[in-house]
C-alpha cells in the first residue's frame, strides 16, 4: 500500500506549488493528470502512473510521455468523467494515508469548481485517510461534522470555513480572532471566512453538515 499519492492535474503552472518539499515523504506514488503528466517530466519527477485523454499535449509531447511512462491509463475525450475523477477514484482504491492534489485550480472555472466539488463526493468523505487539494496560496480539505484541531501556520495565515451543504449546524471556534458557539451556518453566507488563529492550537466543531477548510496566505 502506498502511504502517500501525490496527484498533478493539468491546470496553469502559476498555480503549482514548489513540489520540492513533497519529494521527502516515503512509499509516495506520483500520478500525472493528462497535461500534469508533462509537467512532473519537466520537473524531473518520474510519475508511476499517468490518466488522462491526453487532448492537452501535442505530439512531441505525447511522444516522451509514452518513452518515459511505463503505465498510462488513456481514455477518449469523449466520456462520462473528467480525467481528474477517474486518477482520484483509481487513488482512493489503493487505500494510502494521504492524497494530495496539485494543479487543479486557476484556468477554466468550471475545472476549478468541479475539482473542488470532487473532493466532497461520498466516496471522498468515506476516505479514511487525509485528502488536500494545494496550491501556490491555499490549502484545502473538506470536513464533516466532529471535532477538529487546527494548528497555527505562519505561512498560511488565514482560515475559512465555507459551508458545502445547506446548513452546518453548530459551529463552534476556540482560539480564533473571531470565534464562534453553536452558530448554525448557511450556504452562501459569508460569516466563516478569513478567521485568523490566535492560539497555537484552536479547534472546530459542528454536528452537521460539511465544510471545506481553507487555509490561505495573501
Amino acid at each position: 500500500m502506498q502511504r502517500v499519492i501525490h496527484i498533478l492535474a493539468g491546470g496553469p503552472l502559476e498555480y503549482v506549488p514548489k513540489l520540492d518539499s513533497y519529494f521527502s515523504y516515503e512509499n509516495v506514488c506520483w500520478v500525472g493528470v493528462d497535461r500534469g503528466v508533462f509537467y512532473l517530466l519537466e520537473m524531473g519527477i518520474q510519475p508511476d502512473i499517468a490518466f488522462g485523454d491526453f487532448d492537452s499535449v501535442n505530439q512531441l509531447e505525447w511522444t516522451m510521455i509514452k518513452e518515459q511512462l511505463t503505465e498510462i491509463k488513456q481514455f477518449l475525450p469523449e466520456k462520462d468523467e473528467t480525467d481528474m475523477e477517474l486518477a482520484l477514484n483509481w487513488a482512493l482504491k489503493q487505500k494510502p494515508d494521504t492524497i494530495r492534489i496539485f494543479g487543479a485550480t486557476g484556468g477554466r472555472a468550471d475545472h476549478f469548481l468541479t475539482n473542488v466539488m470532487l473532493i466532497t463526493r461520498k466516496e471522498c468523505l468515506e476516505f479514511e485517510g487525509e485528502i488536500e487539494m494545494i496550491d501556490q496560496s491555499n490549502k484545502m480539505t473538506v470536513l464533516t461534522k466532529g471535532v477538529y484541531s487546527v494548528v497555527k501556520s505562519d505561512d498560511l495565515k488565514y482560515v475559512s470555513f465555507i459551508p458545502i451543504t445547506r446548513l452546518v449546524r453548530n459551529i463552534t471556534l476556540v482560539g480564533f480572532k473571531y470565534p464562534l458557539y453553536n452558530k448554525t451556518v448557511i450556504r452562501g453566507t459569508t460569516l466563516t471566512i478569513s478567521n485568523e488563529l490566535i492560539q497555537d492550537i484552536g479547534t472546530i466543531s459542528f454536528e452537521e453538515g460539511i465544510l471545506i477548510m481553507i487555509r490561505s496566505r495573501d
